[in-house]
């Protein structure tokens, strides 16, 4: 089955978007199979993948390091200088038929206890005020430290942690870590999740 999502100025066309099943919300992101312009080129001039994005990954991205899930659960479960978690997996649209007053709030992410969930950084294409978030959102969680670990993960072959993980280390971040597996690679090894709700945009 052919998984994709769109680029973040190019939604998929407005549907209602159940409050209480996050999967059914992020599908709404992962059903269209090409741009809305009608390109078929599936990157940047600059090498950014920016369509199909649930689909398999190189076994590097430019920058990074790539690890694995046992990588993961030991950087993590470390005493000194432990790595940044960072999830990038975008978030559901707003449902389509609301009124612009009525209050949605968009259902929980479930991914690796202590990560940070930064949606929609992993786009190929990202708003001034999107780089702005995640350039001011590393440089808060690493403690203005270029040199802290930081792990940035989706879920299984997805783009959207290749493009971040590359994003982060063009910032002059020196040990970004990418783990292609994401939560699928986590929960697939019996280890949990915890709920997540993004960082807002202000």
């Amino acid at each position: 089955m052919t998984r994709s999502l769109q680029s973040h100025n190019e939604r998929p066309p407005a549907a209602h978007c159940p409050l209480l099943v996050f999967a059914s919300c992020v599908l709404l992101l992962l059903t269209t199979g090409t741009l809305a312009n009608g390109h078929t080129s599936l990157f940047t001039s600059d090498g950014y993948r920016i369509d199909d994005f649930l689909s398999p990954v190189p076994d590097s991205a430019p920058g990074a390091r790539t690890v694995g899930t046992g990588d993961v659960k030991r950087l993590t479960e470390s005493a000194g200088n432990p790595p940044v978690l960072i999830d990038v997996l975008p978030s559901p649209p707003r449902p389509g038929g609301l009124s612009p007053t009525a209050l949605w709030l968009p259902p929980a992410r479930h991914n690796i206890p202590g990560s940070v969930w930064l949606p929609n950084v992993g786009y190929g294409r990202v708003s001034d005020a999107l780089d702005h978030y995640f350039r001011a959102n590393l440089q808060r969680l690493t403690n203005d430290d270029p040199t802290r670990p930081v792990i940035i993960y989706c879920l299984a072959d997805c783009w959207m942690s290749w493009n971040a993980a590359r994003r982060a280390a063009e910032y002059g971040y020196k040990r970004i870590l990418w783990y292609p597996e994401g939560t699928d690679g986590w929960v697939a090894a019996g280890l949990p999740l915890a709920t997540s709700t993004p960082v807002p945009m202000h």
